[in-house]
Parts: C-alpha cells; structure tokens; sequence
C-alpha cells in the first residue's frame, strides 16, 4: 500500500493563482485587463475607461451593454436582466466578474484622461 499522494496537474501554488481576462469595449475598440476579483465595471475605471454607472449593484440598468462574446459569472444571484434581455447577450458589467475573454458592446464608453503621474504644485 503506497502513501503517496496522487499527482496533480496544476502545482498548488498555483492554483490559488487570480485569473485575469482581456475585455475589448466596441465601438471604441479599447481594451483592459479584467481580474477575477473585479467587476467588469471596476477594472475598466482602472483601465481609464468610462462605461455607464449609478447603482453599482445591480437594480438600475445604467451599464446594461451587450455581451458580444464570452462569458461572466455574477456577484449577485438575480440580476436586472430580463430572461429576454440576457437571452440577446445583455450584461450589467456593473456585478459582472469576466469567466473568458470577453467582448462588449458599449456604445456610451468613453476613455477618461490619465491620472496625473506628478501631483498639482500649488501656490499661494
């Protein structure tokens, strides 16, 4: 009898690894980099991207966009989407985590401007 533990395709430590997925924004064409410990909307505030917001959990539908291609899991068990909504690709990125690659169709993004790499001088 062997006690040895069975192999395992995927080392321990990196298992617990974070995924992180790219996400194309159409019609913009911008894309960043969306980790698993982020909602889609978060990642692409960090990206400097602007899409549509307000509630930030789910019930106001501000950043519903289309889901073009890919897949997300959701923070929430029922989000704001209709069974006829989610069944056209509809999303709301706001409570949305990437599971893929994904595209969107966000026609209301925007690119924000870079954050200041030196702060203000003030003078008075």
């Amino acid at each position: 009898m062997s006690s040895e533990e069975p192999s395992r395709s995927v080392p321990l430590s990196e298992s617990n690894e974070e995924r992180t997925f790219t996400v194309r924004v159409e019609p913009l064409g911008r894309t960043f980099d969306a980790p698993e410990s982020l909602t889609v909307l978060e990642a692409a505030g960090f990206a400097n991207l602007h899409l549509p917001r307000m509630c930030r959990n789910g019930t106001c539908r501000t950043c519903l966009c289309r889901l073009v291609s890919g897949s997300v899991r959701y923070t929430i068990e029922w989000p704001g989407v209709s069974a006829e909504e989610k069944a056209q690709g509809y999303i709301l990125p706001c409570v949305a985590v990437a599971q893929s690659d994904l595209v969107l169709d966000a026609p209301d993004a925007a690119e924000l401007p870079p954050a200041p790499t030196t702060p203000p001088v003030r003078r008075f």
